[in-house]
């Protein structure tokens, strides 16, 4: 009785069921179609690797059957193996879709290209386009690429006494893991192996890194208008890829704006453009870049824009249209990016646009030749006058002792009230009046006792 129920609930859920032809799933109505289901093999290989196709199904989703014998399995099995180049070796069953017998074929396979009876074609939604030469080509070479990923090469010029072993220490350390030897290390960190350091190890922690890459470097600079037609500064550093982190964060922030804003009455530095959100973008800049280029990681700060640049468009079939609404990311150079999260410099989630973007909603993201770009706008900030105007009308409301009270202890949190008697030039007595009708107000509070305590100013 249980197992009867089973059945006919499936035979309703396969009644609902919609088959509707993607990238990845092909429909034919009969094995009279099996040519064609050749070519879309192939194709399907070539776009995504893998897919499936059903025999019994019309292109529109109609479940109409198809007549399955041992001999119709064993000749699909057969033309796939003699028309397909590489081989594949697809799973054929026969399975049963609202009582009627179809063939669902699935199959996998990463040695693209593919070619069907001698030609190659790639999945273009629902239809099978031919590839030509040229575009044979780039998938070679993109295939090429993406076996042999630049981190996990052995950098065969360097030795074990060209790894600082400092910089190993610390970046365990923030790691939470232990130093052993510089050799224990990277053995565990999977940076060295039986024949040499990677290069991810030699870029990372080497003492001199741009001994054996030229382009383990970071160009800066500031032009005097919207374009590069004007260099008001110029720079450029070389060295290990955290430090070269570090160097582009410390330029922008000096090259910027910074403005102010009030936190309570306390004044706090504002840059134009988010710090979190540029050094994310520093960080995927030297992430994911290609350094098979010669180029180096640039930033550009004009009068209207800061642009962040580095070689190597998106990588694994990535579009800028898909980075801004999914969180996904694909790795260039997997052992990078690994030893960036481990001190928490990059998410395994790829959040990083998306974090870039609820920081600075007019943030861009453009490829211009074989470089990305990412780009901010600068805006106007609050200057010092400003602010001035602010405060005072923050502090309208109290007298002239109390204001002296408050901005004295915004210089010095931990004043005595002897020492703000001697500044203010008023009765220690009248000092305690104002500062307990500060408090009063809310504007005022002491954190801890009066010896090691400090004040704070509320925020109003």
């Amino acid at each position: 009785m249980f197992c009867g129920k089973m059945r006919n609930r499936n035979e309703f859920e396969f009644k609902k069921m919609k088959f509707e032809e993607t990238e990845k799933l092909e429909l034919k109505k009969s094995t009279s179609e099996l040519k064609e289901a050749i070519i879309s093999v192939a194709a399907i290989l070539n776009k995504h690797q893998k897919g499936i196709i059903y025999f019994g199904i019309k292109n529109d989703g109609e479940i109409v059957g198809q007549n399955v014998s041992e001999k119709t399995l064993r000749d699909i099995s057969q033309s796939i193996s003699s028309d397909i180049e590489p081989k594949i070796y697809p799973k054929i069953i026969k399975t049963d879709l609202n009582k009627k017998e179809c063939i669902k074929i699935e199959f996998h396979g990463n040695e693209i290209p593919y070619y069907a009876k001698g030609r190659a074609y790639i999945r273009v939604g629902d239809e099978n386009k031919q590839l030509s030469a040229k575009e044979i080509e780039n998938i070679i070479l993109n295939k090429s690429k993406n076996e042999l990923r630049w981190d996990k090469e052995v950098c065969e010029e360097a030795k074990i006494t060209d790894i600082s072993s400092a910089k190993l220490k610390l970046f365990l350390k923030k790691s939470g893991l232990k130093y052993d030897s510089v050799e224990n290390s990277l053995k565990k960190l999977g940076l060295l192996s039986k024949r040499g350091l990677l290069n991810a190890a030699v870029i990372l922690f080497g003492k001199k890194p741009d001994k054996f890459f030229p382009n383990a470097k970071l160009r800066c600079a500031v032009f005097g208008t919207n374009n590069t037609s004007l260099i008001i500064d110029r720079q450029e550093f070389t060295g290990d890829l955290f430090y070269l982190i570090e160097k582009a964060e410390e330029y922008i922030l000096k090259n910027i704006h910074i403005g102010m804003k009030l936190e309570g009455l306390y004044r706090v530095d504002v840059p134009e453009i988010s710090k979190e959100a540029f050094r994310e973008a520093i960080i995927n800049a030297f992430c994911h870049r290609d350094y098979y280029s010669y180029d180096s990681v640039n930033i550009a700060i004009f009068k209207n824009k800061l642009e962040i640049r580095s070689h190597g468009l998106l990588f694994g079939g990535l579009t800028i249209e898909r980075i801004k609404k999914e969180n996904v990311s694909e790795r260039r150079n997997e052992l990078i990016a690994e030893m960036f999260h481990k001190i928490n410099f990059v998410e395994k989630w790829g959040k990083g646009i998306s974090l870039i973007m609820s920081q600075e909603p007019t943030a861009d993201f453009k490829e211009v030749g074989g470089q990305f770009i990412t780009v901010f706008k600068r805006k106007e900030v609050k200057s010092e006058k400003d602010l001035e105007k602010d405060l005072e009308k923050d502090l309208e409301n109290i007298s002239e002792n109390q204001k002296r009270i408050i901005l004295e202890i915004r210089k010095n949190n931990k004043i005595t009230q002897n020492e703000l008697s001697a500044v203010i030039r008023i009765s220690e007595k009248n000092i305690r009046n104002n500062i307990a009708k500060l408090k009063q107000k809310g504007l005022l509070r002491r954190i801890g006792p009066d010896k090691g305590g400090h004040w704070e100013v509320a925020k109003l």
